[in-house]
């Protein structure tokens, strides 16, 4: 699999990332081809690309020089821009969820509806160039996951269309939580909101680089030049190494709850799973003076985390919650179905590392219906389909 690692401890922006991966390979044609796609008005914008250095370290500056300063445009039609384009699937999935993300928390900071979101300094041309040109180069370079290091909070201030607001900017904030994120720089917006939802929409792990075999290496430059370290992106383009990493990154979130009742914490456990949480547990504990409780954990990616941590302080009586980072090592899984004595039955597959098929076993949802329509015991279902299952899909 074709991993991509964005060395970010020193900031992101959009053309930055667009920059690092042209230097990666993509040709400056190639993206201009495809961003025609857009049918943005002609003459409206005009790349070019130059070789540069930050603090004597060598990188791409990608430069949009933007002829149209004054259309601002809002979420809704964007979004509808790249969905009607000639581009391909791949792309126009990638920059919608972006700008999804972005939209999203515009309208959290603004208090408006997402479709209502009115883009300034993000919606202008040349960020749509940014948000779409990072997908074409994914596309470009057969990019499957992506990967990036902890972000830079900064610090300072920043002139915006909304005015001078502190760094991060507010909506930049939104967008950084659930990454990892550090202090370690100087004053400074290192991280743009475009930077930071192309990290939040499609990195599918943070602070820690995935096991690969490296094939190239590209840097993107940033407009400032920090006395403090070179305002670069570094991108690190390779495959996947399984055999060395065979594991994920995951959010391990907690609250301990002595004043909720069973029926709301089973209810909590339902609305989290139903949320996409990847599992939810209880452990009994004893808090203070004596009192019995319960510990409600739960599993998830490190971008569901803020929603799923609402869900459970709103659904219980949790007044917070601590949640921190986990390695896992995980076999892999898959359902197949298969006829049977009781008709199609779904079984689970755990599969090692080399595709064995170590476990088969019926799902417990079909074992349950078949018990109920044939009255028998749930057990004996499960006794009969023991070793049932296919090997191969």
């Amino acid at each position: 699999m074709k991993c991509l690692y964005l060395d970010c401890y020193a900031g992101i922006s959009g053309d930055m990332t667009v920059g690092a991966l042209l230097d990666l390979g993509v040709p400056l044609e190639y993206l201009r081809g495809e961003l025609d796609k857009l049918e943005l008005p002609s003459g409206s914008y005009e790349l070019s690309t130059s070789q540069t250095e930050r603090q004597q370290m060598p990188a791409l500056k990608f430069d949009v020089a933007v002829h149209d300063h004054h259309t601002h445009r809002h979420y809704a039609g964007i979004d509808r821009m790249i969905a009607a384009s000639g581009l391909s699937d791949s792309v126009k999935d990638r920059a919608r969820r972006i700008f999804r993300r972005l939209a999203e928390a515009e309208a959290l900071v603004h208090g408006v509806v997402v479709a209502d979101v009115h883009f300034h300094e993000v919606g202008a041309i040349d960020s749509i160039i940014d948000i779409v040109g990072t997908a074409i180069c994914l596309e470009y370079l057969g990019v499957e996951a992506v990967y990036a290091a902890s972000l830079p909070l900064g610090s300072g201030f920043v002139e915006t269309a909304h005015g001078r607001l502190p760094v991060p900017a507010p909506a930049t904030a939104e967008l950084l939580k659930g990454l990892a994120v550090h202090g370690d720089c100087g004053a400074g917006e290192r991280v743009t909101p475009t930077g930071a939802a192309i990290v939040a929409a499609l990195a599918s792990g943070c602070a820690k680089p995935p096991a690969m075999v490296l094939e190239k290496t590209g840097c993107g430059a940033g407009g400032k030049d920090f006395a403090d370290c070179p305002n670069i992106l570094r991108a690190f383009l390779g495959r996947s190494d399984k055999k060395a990493d065979p594991g994920d990154d995951v959010i391990v979130a907690e609250t301990n709850i002595d004043d909720s009742t069973p029926e709301l914490l089973g209810y909590a456990m339902e609305r989290l799973l139903e949320e996409g949480a990847l599992d939810v547990f209880f452990t009994p504990i004893q808090m203070k003076k004596g009192r019995p409780a319960v510990m409600v954990s739960f599993l998830c990616r490190p971008e569901q985390l803020d929603q799923l941590a609402q869900l459970l302080l709103v659904e219980t009586s949790a007044i917070g919650l601590r949640y921190y980072r986990a390695d896992r090592v995980v076999l892999q899984r898959r359902v197949v179905e298969q006829q049977t004595e009781f008709g199609l039955v779904r079984f689970k597959q755990v599969i090692d590392a080399g595709g064995n098929v170590l476990r088969t076993s019926p799902e417990y949802e079909d074992c349950r219906r078949i018990a109920r329509e044939k009255n028998i015991p749930c057990r004996e279902v499960m006794e009969r389909l023991h070793g049932k299952g296919v090997s191969e899909p």
